[in-house]
C-alpha cells in the first residue's frame, strides 16, 4: 500500500512537470494589405478594433516590423525565415505559376512538427498554386483557403463567371465566384476555432494568413454597412472580430497563458484602390513601395504571463524572424546547411532587451534594392515609387542618396544626407555588402532557387493528385 501511494505520488510529480514544460503554442495572424494606421493600437479612428485593443492593452506593440512589398516575397519570408530575394520569391505569383516554393527549404511548419506540433495553415496561401507547392507539402498537416489572392479570379473553361478555387488539403472543394466571398472570414475563423479545439491537448502552431483586407473587398453579412469607414472599415471590423474570437477561445481552454499570439499584416495599404484601401498613417507610401508605409507593418504579439501588457518595442524586425523564433520556443534548432536572414526576437518580445539583432535592415523590390536601415537611419539608394504600378518615383542612387532619421521624422520627408556623411558612408558599406549575397538588380550568388513544375495547370475540382514533389529547374 505504501509503495503504491509513493507510486502515486511519483507520477502526479512526474505530471505536474511535463505539464509545466509543456510546448508553447504558437498562432500567426498574418492580414493582406493592412495599412500601419487601419488598426486602433496604432491610431485608427475610423475603424472599429476593440479584440485589438485588448491585444495590444495585454501585450506588445512592434511599431518598427517590417515585411515586403507585395503578397508572395512577404508570405515566402514568413516560410523560411529569408529574405524571399534568397529564395527567388521576390514578387508575386500568379494562377498557373510553374514556380513556387522550393522543396528543399526548411519551413517553419516543417521545424515545428519536428518538435510534435499539430501545424494547420487558414488563409491565403500565394507561394505556388500547384500540388508540389501546397502548404501540405510544406509541413502542414493541413490546409484550408485559396492558393492566391482573391482578386485573381478566372472563368473555368465552359464557366461564365470567374471564381477562385477554395482548397481543402489538396483538393480543391468549390470554386468561389465574388459574391461567394462574403463567407471567407467567417469560415477561415470557424476552421481555426476546429483546430484549437482539436489540439488543445497538444502543443500547436496555427498559420492563419487572412484574404482580408485585400481587394475586392468581401465582409460578412454580419458586419456589412455597420462601420463608419465604408465597406473597408467593415471587413477590418470582421477581422477584429476574427481576432477576438481565437483569443477567446484560448482563453476558454486556458491556453492563453501557453500561447504566442502574433497579429501583423504581408505589405502596405493598396492606396490606389481609393476607399477600398486603408491607410499608412504617419508613414509614406503603401503596398509595392519601400517607403515606409509599403513595408513597416501594424504589428501585435500577446502572450499572458509572459510578454507586459500595454509595453511597445521600437527596435527593427521583421516576418524574416519567426521561423528562427518560433522553433526556439519550440525547444527546436534551425538547421545549419543553409543560410536564413532571420534571428531570434524573443528578447525583445519579452522585454529583457531593446536592441534589434540586425545590423540592418534591407528594403528590395524584386531584386532591386533600393534602400538600408540601421538603427534609425534609412538610406534611399535607388529611385522608389509611393505606390505599387506607377506614379513619379523619388530620385536617388548610390551616387546622390537620400537619408532619413526615423526617430526625428517618420514619415520620410527630410532628406540630411549632407548633415550625416558619416551614416551615410556606413549605410553605402552595408548595401554593398547584401547587394553582394543577394544582388542589385538581378540575383546574386547567393539566390538559392525557386520550385519548379514543368505542366502548370489552372486549379479547379477536376485538379488531378501529384506524388512526386516539386524539382528545381
Amino acid at each position: 500500500m505504501i509503495r503504491l501511494i509513493l507510486f502515486l505520488i511519483f507520477a502526479s510529480l512526474i505530471a505536474l512537470n511535463a505539464a509545466d514544460v509543456r510546448k508553447p503554442n504558437i498562432v500567426l495572424i498574418f492580414i493582406d494589405d493592412m495599412g500601419y494606421g487601419d488598426i486602433g493600437p496604432f491610431g485608427s479612428t475610423k475603424n472599429r478594433t476593440p479584440s485589438l485593443d485588448r491585444m495590444a492593452k495585454e501585450g506588445m506593440k512592434l511599431t518598427s516590423f517590417y515585411a515586403a512589398p507585395v503578397c508572395s516575397v512577404s508570405r515566402a519570408q514568413v516560410l523560411t525565415g529569408c529574405y524571399g530575394q534568397r529564395v527567388s520569391i521576390p514578387g508575386v505569383f500568379p494562377p498557373a505559376s510553374h514556380a513556387g516554393i522550393n522543396s528543399e527549404e526548411h519551413t517553419v511548419a516543417e521545424l515545428m512538427k519536428t518538435q510534435g506540433y499539430a501545424t494547420m495553415c487558414i488563409g491565403k496561401w500565394h507561394v505556388g498554386d500547384q500540388p508540389e507547392f501546397f502548404p501540405t507539402r510544406h509541413g502542414f498537416d493541413h490546409y484550408f483557403g485559396l492558393p492566391y489572392s482573391n482578386d485573381m479570379m478566372r472563368k473555368p473553361p465552359g464557366g461564365d463567371k470567374p471564381v477562385v478555387p477554395l482548397i481543402r488539403d489538396e483538393k480543391v472543394i468549390e470554386m468561389l465566384t465574388g459574391p461567394e466571398q462574403d463567407r471567407l472570414t467567417e469560415r477561415y475563423t470557424d476552421e481555426a476555432v476546429r483546430f484549437i479545439t482539436e489540439n488543445k491537448t497538444r502543443p500547436f502552431f496555427l498559420y492563419m494568413p487572412h484574404t482580408a483586407v485585400h481587394v475586392p473587398v468581401h465582409p460578412g453579412e454580419k458586419f456589412r454597412n455597420k462601420s463608419k469607414n465604408g465597406i473597408f472599415g467593415d471587413w477590418v471590423e470582421e477581422v477584429d472580430w476574427s481576432v477576438g474570437r481565437v483569443l477567446d477561445t484560448l482563453r476558454d481552454f486556458k491556453l492563453a497563458e501557453n500561447t504566442l499570439v502574433v497579429f501583423t499584416s504581408d505589405n502596405g495599404p493598396w492606396l490606389t484602390q481609393g476607399k477600398n484601401a486603408g491607410e499608412a498613417g504617419p508613414l509614406r507610401g503603401g503596398k509595392g513601395s519601400t517607403w515606409e508605409g509599403g513595408v513597416r507593418e501594424p504589428t501585435l504579439a500577446w502572450w499572458p504571463g509572459k510578454i507586459a501588457g500595454g509595453s511597445a518595442c521600437d527596435a527593427v524586425a521583421g516576418t524574416i524572424d519567426f521561423l528562427p523564433t518560433f522553433v526556439k520556443l519550440a525547444g527546436g534548432t534551425v538547421p545549419a546547411d543553409r543560410k536564413i536572414d532571420g534571428a531570434d526576437i524573443a528578447p525583445l518580445l519579452f522585454g529583457t532587451t531593446k536592441e534589434s539583432p540586425h545590423e540592418a535592415r534591407y528594403y528590395y523590390q524584386g531584386y532591386k534594392l533600393q534602400a538600408v536601415r540601421s538603427g534609425p537611419w534609412k538610406l534611399a539608394i535607388a529611385p522608389q515609387n509611393e505606390n505599387m504600378g506607377g506614379g513619379q518615383a523619388v530620385f536617388a542612387s548610390m551616387e546622390k542618396p537620400r537619408l532619413y532619421n526615423l526617430d526625428v521624422e517618420i514619415g520620410e520627408r527630410t532628406d540630411v544626407a549632407v548633415d550625416h556623411p558619416e551614416v551615410v558612408t556606413k549605410l553605402k558599406a552595408l548595401a554593398v555588402k547584401m547587394a553582394a549575397e543577394l544582388g542589385d538588380g538581378k540575383p546574386g550568388p547567393e539566390v538559392r532557387p525557386a520550385g519548379f513544375v514543368k505542366n502548370a495547370v489552372m486549379l479547379s475540382p477536376d485538379t488531378p493528385a501529384v506524388e512526386k514533389p516539386a524539382v528545381t529547374p
